[in-house]
């Protein structure tokens, strides 16, 4: 397996109605969502062998996001059931092109009650790379199980990402979720988050002392996603920037699991850091012109054709 992440999926409702106000929306599309289900599609689209390591329920919704999954090819044989629990639900307003609030439903969600089993354990170990995000840290037994997929991925050399994933609704406070996710960092090889993130995960309250925290615990890839302005990597004492692709905006929501999937994708086949990044911020372009996240995901076609359209009008520094 070249990928297997650990972490939630979910069941997205999105607005049909543009413009509209969430609280007076009539008419949904259904989507399958969850930071980590979006990228494991997304990765499958670009050609990456993917597994995920989740838990769903025995309920409809999840026969639906289970059958999505494996239309998509990525390999839910690691996707355990718990009776009577459900999967998280958000809803989304779309409002473009900068207004998409959203509504989450958390209680008790199912992927909370992921318990790696030592055969899970040994996928994970097997994979080139492991990606898991914070949100999975955010109530046992899944935060447990996240700490032990980390702790072995990493004796096993797999590259381990963690994206920061922050979602207030999920935690007590800011500063709680922030010490679980400075708990995972000494496994972690590339820390991907928005600057809000950055903070959290630095424990911080400035981004240039942020960065230079995050160095300084040796973390080899510091990834900041800079929404409208682009993306930053800092690698060592070097940083790599890169404006984002122009594109019409449909929905923002899913755009940084279109990054990572097109990042890391690149990244998974050793590419220049500027070509990561290339990758990345194009599949992200082609997430937000899109309506949804995972239905959004697009194909490696599709991001490099973008690239070729785009790349000499998007300069470096």
């Amino acid at each position: 397996m070249d990928v297997v992440i650990l972490g939630r999926i979910g069941y997205d409702l999105c607005s049909e109605e543009p413009h509209v106000p969430l609280p007076q929306v009539r008419r949904f599309s259904r989507y399958l969502g969850g930071s980590s289900a979006n990228m494991a599609v997304g990765l499958a689209r670009l050609g990456a062998r993917t597994g995920i390591v989740s838990c769903l329920g025995t309920d409809a919704l999840s026969r639906f996001l289970i059958d999505f999954l494996n239309a998509e090819k990525v390999d839910t044989a690691h996707v355990q059931t718990r009776a009577g629990f459900l999967p998280s639900l958000a809803l989304t307003e779309v409002s473009p092109p900068d207004r998409f609030p959203q509504v989450f439903y958390r209680h008790d969600a199912v992927d909370t009650m992921l318990a790696v089993t030592p055969q899970d354990l040994d996928y994970i170990a097997a994979a080139r790379m492991f990606i898991t995000n914070g949100t999975s840290l955010c109530a046992p037994p899944s935060r447990e199980s996240t700490y032990l997929a980390l702790e072995r991925a990493r004796e096993a050399g797999c590259r381990v990402v963690l994206d920061v994933d922050f979602r207030a609704m999920s935690w007590p406070s800011p500063v709680e979720a922030g010490l679980a996710v400075r708990l995972a960092l000494p496994f972690v090889d590339v820390l991907i988050a928005n600057e809000q993130e950055l903070l959290l995960a630095a424990g911080c309250s400035g981004m240039e002392t942020a960065v230079t925290a995050l160095r300084r615990r040796g973390i080899p890839l510091v990834v900041s996603k800079l929404g409208d302005r682009g993306t930053c990597v800092y690698r060592g004492e070097e940083s790599y920037f890169l404006p984002p692709y122009r594109v019409e905006v449909c929905t923002t929501i899913g755009a940084g699991d279109g990054f990572a999937s097109g990042f890391l994708y690149a990244l998974l086949r050793d590419a220049p850091m500027e070509e990561c990044l290339h990758y990345g911020n194009a599949a992200a372009a082609v997430v937000v012109s899109r309506l949804s996240c995972s239905e959004a995901m697009p194909t490696l076609e599709e991001v490099r054709t973008l690239i070729r359209e785009q790349r000499d009008a998007a300069p470096e520094s």
